[in-house]
Parts: C-alpha cells; sequence; structure tokens
C-alpha cells in the first residue's frame, strides 16, 4: 500500500483531512495552512451559524439588493445553479425551514436565533430560488428568504482549497471536508484511493479517483437529531420543506467537480426512488445505498449492476 503524507483537523461539525503523496511531504504543514484560509474565507463569507457572516450581517442591505464580495457571488451562484440543474430539488432558499426545524440549535455553538417569517411563493408563482437576483457581484434576497448555502459551499470549498493547493505549490492534491472530497494537481503513484462508506456498518468499497475528479457522498444518517418526538436529518424536500424520505441510507457520485457530484447526491436523495432515472439521464456514475443496505450501481461505477 502506498504510504500518503497526510493531516486532518475539526471543522464545521465534520474532519478536513489533507492528502499529498508522500514525495510531497515537506508541503504538508503549508497545504494545510493553504485549505484552512480558504475554509476560513468561505465560513466568514456566508455561514449560516454566525452572525457575522456576510451573508448574515448584511441580510437587510441584500433585501434591498448591494454588490457583495466575489467570493460570496461564487458562492451563490454555484447554489443556484445547483438549484436550476436539479429543478430545484437543492433549494439554497430553506434557510427560514431549517432553524425552524431545529438545526441551528442542534448543530451550531451559538443559541437558536428567532425563525424569519417563511413567504410563500411570490405572486407569479416562481419558487423562492427563481427570485433570489445576482448579477456578477449584485444580489438581492427577497424578503423573508433566508439562503443555507449548506451542501454547495462547503463542496465549493473542497474544489477551491485542492485548486489552491495545487496553485500555490504545484504538487497534487487530495482535500475531504466529510463526505466532499476534491483532488487536483498530478495523479500520485498508485492514484488516488478512496473508500466509501458512510456508517461503520455500511456495505464499503474502495474506488480509484482520476486526478482533477471528486467525489460526494449525501447521507439520511448524519447530522440527525430530534424535535418534538420526530428524528429530523439535513437533507430537506423543498416540496413540504421537511427532511427527505430516507429511502437512501446514502448516495455517492463521482463528478468533474465536487459542487457537481454533491449537486446530484443531495437531489438523489431527495428525490429517492426516482433518483436512479434521473442519475442514468444525466450518465452519472453513482452508487446508491438503500435503507436495507441494498447497493445499487449507476453510469459506469465499479461491478455495475442493471436495476431494474
Amino acid at each position: 500500500m502506498t504510504v500518503r503524507a497526510a493531516t486532518s483537523w475539526d471543522v464545521w461539525t465534520t474532519t478536513a483531512r489533507v492528502v499529498l503523496d508522500h514525495r510531497d511531504r515537506r508541503h504538508l504543514a503549508a497545504a494545510e495552512s493553504c485549505v484552512r484560509e480558504v475554509l476560513a474565507a468561505v465560513d466568514a463569507a456566508c455561514s449560516r451559524f454566525r452572525p457575522d457572516s456576510e451573508l448574515r450581517s448584511r441580510a437587510a442591505a441584500l433585501e434591498r439588493g448591494a454588490v457583495v464580495s466575489p467570493l460570496l457571488a461564487s458562492l451563490v451562484h454555484q447554489a443556484l445553479d445547483a438549484a436550476e440543474t436539479t429543478g430545484g430539488d437543492v433549494d439554497p432558499t430553506l434557510g427560514a425551514r431549517m432553524v425552524a426545524l431545529g438545526y441551528d440549535a442542534a448543530f451550531a455553538d451559538a443559541p437558536p436565533t428567532d425563525t424569519p417569517t417563511e413567504l410563500a411563493a411570490a405572486l407569479d408563482g416562481r419558487p423562492a430560488w427563481k427570485r433570489v437576483l445576482l448579477s456578477g457581484t449584485f444580489l438581492r434576497v427577497p424578503h423573508g428568504v433566508v439562503l443555507d448555502l449548506g451542501a454547495t459551499a462547503k463542496a465549493a470549498a473542497a474544489d477551491m482549497a485542492a485548486a489552491s493547493v495545487t496553485a500555490r505549490f504545484g504538487i497534487g492534491v487530495l482535500v475531504s471536508l466529510g463526505g466532499d472530497v476534491a483532488t487536483a494537481g498530478p495523479e500520485p503513484h498508485g492514484g488516488w484511493q478512496v473508500l466509501v462508506q458512510d456508517l461503520d456498518d455500511d456495505p464499503t468499497e474502495r474506488v480509484t479517483l482520476s486526478p482533477g475528479w471528486s467525489i460526494a457522498t449525501s447521507s439520511t444518517q448524519k447530522r440527525r437529531w430530534e424535535q418534538d418526538g420526530d428524528v429530523r436529518h439535513h437533507i430537506l424536500d423543498p416540496r413540504w420543506g421537511l427532511p427527505a424520505d430516507p429511502v437512501w441510507r446514502s448516495v455517492t457520485v463521482v463528478a468533474p467537480s465536487c459542487v457537481l457530484a454533491n449537486t446530484f447526491t443531495t437531489a438523489a436523495v431527495v428525490r429517492g426512488h426516482r433518483a436512479p432515472a434521473m442519475l442514468r439521464a444525466h450518465g452519472v456514475a453513482a452508487r446508491l445505498v438503500g435503507a436495507n443496505g441494498d447497493v445499487v450501481r449507476l453510469g459506469g461505477w465499479p461491478d455495475e449492476r442493471q436495476v431494474a
């Protein structure tokens, strides 16, 4: 087995991990610092859990419309792209629902905030995400809409962090943020080997990522909490504003970027039984673990099996 140089630390209720080829071990500390810088910048731009983030601290101005930082504009752009790609399944305007369901209280170190007023669709019938206006760095968020960039921002952070390390040091790197894994730069000897497993008792597989490719996993088994006797998880079905039916314990996708991979994994959890058809239509390589532990493989995933 090829030895890698790796370091890890806790961040965003998950674990950040940076892996380099053993030949680049001398760059490990600098690579970690580089990744930490990217994560700090993303957190300061769009965290829903800290009142001083750009997104939260400028909420009143954003109702009228305001110029925002290029980073926040990029993160919102990617979130809106995810919504467009999935027909609204990956909806970045569910922040108020997440607060109402207790996600702030369960997962932030700050006390829960008051639940903002949630508005129904505008009189023109468009969903909230289509009413968010982003033009360059000018952003307007309708009154009552709370952006939660959540999944796409974490995936974008993995993409940006990996790219930043390679740009600075000219080396290959793998950056993992929980279920979001991005690679950049030259391929190490033996390739990037990634173990695909959600919980300890879930089925496992090991895949080799091509250089520059990413892999993401969305789970209905993690980030769970109890509210009023009901067990919740963090992936909401935008149609109801409630956690998606846990048809799948987890969904994993390989794609050219971590944002794209995460977009499809999140959408698959939301779509439930309709997920395989959606993933096939997009030609996505995916692995879905059902509630009973059965594994469905699609789109050229290793040992692909035909699914009825």
